[in-house]
């Protein structure tokens, strides 16, 4: 889709930093990766904070549950207008889009419901990329472009039109406004909070937790290493990426560096794992893959069905089709390209674009990108506003069952 960054430097083995990336931003968007030492005690909430005291949900929604937004065309604004129709927080997902399909379906949510929504946006990384890497990887994909009839992508950085979305937002303001891959400048976080929009930074490790509380966000949504689709570390550029947390520790370590408000998010299919991250001290939780089976759904038919498909047996972590590590259903791709996949975002993103594009068109699962989180085969076909229903009738079922003597029954 689009150059390579120059085949010179992908030849000789040069690593030069992905294009685009040495070019400021007005928004100050700073280098990604750099850690702040956690404080001996919580790090408060900022001032002024829309949640303020932990009260991010009740005053959001009628149900501690939260629609995740899911990139490259799932999260449409009728899923996310049902769930927020039935009490819970529907997410609208920016990432992959213009600035202006995003106001598009900003403006369609709005037609749909008054009850508050979100939007998330991917924040762009400033990486040494491995050019050379990615250009054997490229080499290595061209077997797959021929058995579909469409070559590899042409792979490069860019900032996923990052400050025309902000822009967007900043005139359109929106009554949630959530980042992954990285926390935005205190600027940029201030300036929205002052336009009425709450702030949520997603983070996968204490460390940032304490980066995001510091930059002034309202809440911050944990994402333990069980939810699929893409992980949301600040930095990705090394392998492994990070000392990876399941949801239960996280939430805790989480909960001793910082004092905001917690959204949960990682591997939660049930009511009963709602009640879970509760009593573990989130306010609210972040289901992806428990949505992916609705109707609401733009998820693909093929990506519908493998979800509960016998042949898919399992989940793993791969860069195969976008150089950032991501959970999705352990198909023919990912057991082919997982192990020579760079870590190179978005590079790799555009170059197994097409490829996983022809896929979809032939009917075959085992070349798409089929994200889903360690609970999969718990999804449920229902339309998603009975499945709202059903999940807030499950935990408060679960959480009364905890406040008997003797716990949940089996």
């Amino acid at each position: 889709m689009d150059g390579i960054g120059g085949q010179g430097a992908a030849a000789t083995g040069a690593r030069r930093r992905g294009r685009g990336c040495g070019r400021p931003l007005r928004t100050g968007l700073a280098r990604a990766g750099e850690p702040a030492a956690a404080p001996a005690g919580p790090v408060a909430p900022a001032a002024g904070s829309a949640f303020g005291g932990g009260k991010v949900f009740p005053e959001l929604l009628r149900s501690p549950i939260v629609q995740a937004p899911m990139a490259g065309g799932v999260s449409t604004p009728a899923l996310a207008a049902a769930v927020s129709q039935a009490g819970g927080l529907g997410f609208l997902a920016a990432g992959y889009k213009t600035a202006g399909a995003m106001r598009e379906e900003i403006r369609a949510m709005r037609a749909l419901t008054g009850a508050p929504f979100g939007v998330n946006l991917f924040v762009p990384q400033q990486v040494d990329v491995d050019l050379a890497a990615v250009q054997r990887f490229r080499e290595r994909l061209r077997a797959e472009g021929r058995h579909l009839g469409v070559e590899p992508g042409e792979p490069v950085w860019d900032d996923d039109d990052w400050e025309a979305k902000l822009e967007v937002l900043l005139r359109e303001p929106v009554p949630v406004v959530s980042f992954t891959f990285g926390c935005p400048p205190p600027d940029v976080i201030a300036e929205l909070k002052r336009r009425g929009s709450c702030v949520v930074v997603t983070v996968t490790t204490p460390e940032e937790a304490v980066t995001a509380s510091r930059a002034g966000a309202d809440a911050l949504c944990v994402q333990g290493v069980e939810a699929g689709g893409h992980r949301a570390s600040f930095a990705d550029h090394e392998s492994p990426g990070g000392e990876d947390y399941g949801l239960l520790v996280l939430l805790r370590l989480v909960r001793q560096a910082v004092s905001l408000p917690l959204i949960a998010a990682g591997g939660i299919m049930h009511g009963r794992d709602i009640a879970a991250v509760l009593v573990a001290g989130a306010c609210a939780a972040q289901m992806g893959t428990a949505f992916l089976r609705c109707p609401e759904s733009g998820a693909h038919p093929l990506h519908k069905a493998a979800l509960a498909d016998p042949r898919f047996t399992a989940t793993a972590l791969t860069r195969a089709f976008t150089g950032r590590r991501a959970r999705g259903l352990v198909n023919r791709f990912v057991r082919e390209y997982s192990a020579a996949a760079p870590a190179a975002y978005p590079h790799v993103h555009f170059l197994t674009r097409p490829l996983r594009q022809a896929a979809a068109r032939a009917g075959d699962p085992d070349g798409m990108a089929l994200w889903a989180g360690q609970g999969f085969r718990l999804a449920r076909e229902m339309p998603a506003g009975e499945l709202v229903q059903q999940l807030r009738d499950e935990t408060q079922r679960a959480l009364a069952e905890v406040s008997k003597p003797g716990g949940i029954k089996s």
